[in-house]
């Protein structure tokens, strides 16, 4: 059994919405994450989805999309994404595929690990950081300790879809937490395109692993975890 990791599917089966604004590699990006899938993940595997999953902007037009994840090899923990409009709530979520368990201020046990999380939010930066977001960014945090205190299990991975700092790669609220719940592993998404790629932490950071799988940065290949 392994653990692996790919985010920011960005489907749309139901719905006209071309992801080739961030380059040519997006054409039939799902085709490419199918074939990577099939060839590598088999139905002894986990998969974590860290958000951004279909463009539907309700759960019955998501469900094609989804469909289309149930049908690969393995089980499935998803995260809610910034685009992920149609998400609803956990039991109606949690009740139409078996082969997918969402997260959402709980967690989900994997062997001997917790995988927690919550959506994220923008860090405050020099850039833009208004005192909506504050709130948001505020309520994230909190979201996020909800899921950690779900659980008494020493290991822990965290699934979040923003990333964890601002582009300056500064602390954060989320970093902070991370470090005092003593957090293994944070899988994030979020960002498209070369230019972006460096404004997300990755590595290891005050004792915590950061791995960026947005699907663009991985080439459509999901990543092993563990």
């Amino acid at each position: 059994m392994s653990l692996y990791a790919i985010g920011d599917l960005h489907l749309s089966f139901s719905t006209e919405k071309p992801m080739d604004i961030f380059g040519k590699n997006w054409i039939d990006h799902h085709i490419k994450i199918e074939e990577s899938w099939r060839s590598k993940i088999t139905n002894e595997d986990t998969v974590l989805i860290p958000g951004d999953i279909s463009w539907a902007m309700s759960l019955e037009d998501a469900k094609i999309d989804l469909e289309w994840i149930d049908k690969l090899p393995g089980k499935k923990i998803l995260l809610r994404g910034n685009h992920d409009y149609w998400w609803t709530s956990l039991k109606k979520m949690n009740g139409l595929f078996e082969s997918m368990v969402f997260v959402q201020n709980n967690h989900v046990e994997y062997e001997d690990y917790a995988i927690c999380g919550t959506r994220g939010w923008l860090c405050p930066n020099d850039n833009k950081f208004t005192d909506h977001d504050q709130k948001i960014y505020d309520r994230e945090l909190h979201r996020l300790k909800l899921s950690l205190d779900s659980t008494k299990r020493d290991k822990i991975i965290v699934m979040t879809h923003y990333p964890p700092t601002n582009d300056k790669l500064q602390d954060s609220g989320f970093t902070k937490i991370y470090e005092e719940y003593n957090v293994e592993k944070v899988i994030y998404g979020h960002l498209h395109g070369r230019h972006s790629y460096n404004t997300g932490l990755k590595g290891n950071y005050n004792n915590v692993e950061y791995v960026l799988t947005s699907c663009d940065y991985l080439d459509f290949n999901p990543v092993k975890i563990l």
